[in-house]
């Protein structure tokens, strides 16, 4: 039987790379082995220098990559600078403007990767390899990362606008917001484990520190000695999401929302007296099923293609469209 379950369980996930692999040109751990064979190495060792600077950033760059896919696919389309009176980019949308990190760590991956494989790996594939460095380096789970992307020529700043879901969404709009990416509320409940690591910034939360009900009345206390109630004082002031363990990669993120200590209102809805509430009570108890349903939905989330017909390229600076 263990025999026969186990060989079941190998078709499963073949066939999920195999239809996962499809979805974006092909895509496949092994896209690099022969052009660019020390990539994995280069990009590895540049994520450890940068978590050795500050260990914030390994949340920093799941989150830019999160970003990224979640407009136009993952398309390397967030690193895109502005040019002034002739393009706008993704960077000063609302969601991204003074809030997204990791710019210059993209880079330095990329110049390291430039030196050794000219002309040859994505800027969108470097941002999915330092997502899932960064995470397992905060004693978060490997995977293998299907690689084979290509870099957007363009960028959409509204799109980031709408798609991007926002801390103020209900798990109605939360649901949504993750269907129009293909992914599931299995997805979606995994996916928001990210916010195990990292910080937030206080014009994300007052509303639920200040006006919500679900939220344990200590917990708003505490993190309303460093949010002022009137905007915009204190609007960029840091708030760990996970106060016990704000930079290790566990499953604490699951037990603050059962015990009502979600730091944003839309990681609350999670546990909310509907849908996702049997889930997050399993996440919270069970670390193992968290790490392999949330390396599974990175894989999902990774496979995100640019729109059919998007004209793409191989940046050789992943800011600016090739000349």
């Amino acid at each position: 039987m263990a025999s026969s379950s186990s060989c079941r369980a190998w078709h499963c996930l073949l066939a999920l790379f195999l239809l996962s692999s499809t979805v974006y040109g092909q895509l496949s751990p092994s896209f690099y082995d022969k052009s660019c064979p020390t990539l994995q190495r280069t990009v590895r060792a540049t994520v450890t220098k940068a978590l050795r600077a500050e260990r914030r950033m390994g949340a920093s760059l799941l989150r830019l990559h999160f970003h990224d896919c979640f407009v136009q696919g993952c398309d390397g389309s967030i690193l895109l600078d502005d040019v002034a009176g002739s393009f706008v980019g993704e960077k000063t949308a609302f969601p991204n403007v003074n809030s997204v990190r990791g710019y210059e760590v993209i880079d330095q991956i990329k110049k390291d990767v430039e030196l050794a494989c000219p002309g040859v790996v994505s800027c969108a594939d470097i941002a999915a390899l330092a997502a899932r460095d960064g995470t397992s380096l905060l004693g978060g789970p490997s995977w293998a990362v299907p690689l084979g992307r290509q870099d957007s020529t363009t960028a959409n700043m509204m799109e980031a606008n709408t798609d991007l879901p926002a801390p103020s969404l209900n798990l109605d709009g939360l649901i949504a917001a993750f269907a129009k990416k293909q992914l599931s509320p299995r997805d979606l409940t995994a996916l928001s484990g990210a916010h195990t690591v990292g910080f937030s910034q206080c014009q994300n939360f007052r509303g639920h520190i200040y006006n919500d009900t679900d939220i344990d009345p200590a917990f708003a206390t505490l993190r309303q000695r460093t949010c002022p109630a009137a905007a915009p004082t204190g609007d960029t002031n840091l708030a760990p999401f996970d106060v016990q363990t704000p930079l290790v990669f566990d499953n604490a993120y699951y037990r603050n929302l059962v015990a009502r200590r979600g730091l944003l209102h839309s990681d609350q809805e999670l546990f909310n007296g509907a849908s996702q509430d049997a889930l997050v009570s399993q996440y919270a108890a069970n670390r193992a099923l968290f790490v392999a349903d949330f390396a599974t939905a990175m894989i999902k989330m990774g496979n995100l293609a640019p729109p059919t017909g998007a004209v793409t390229q191989i940046r050789r600076n992943c800011r600016v469209v090739n000349s």
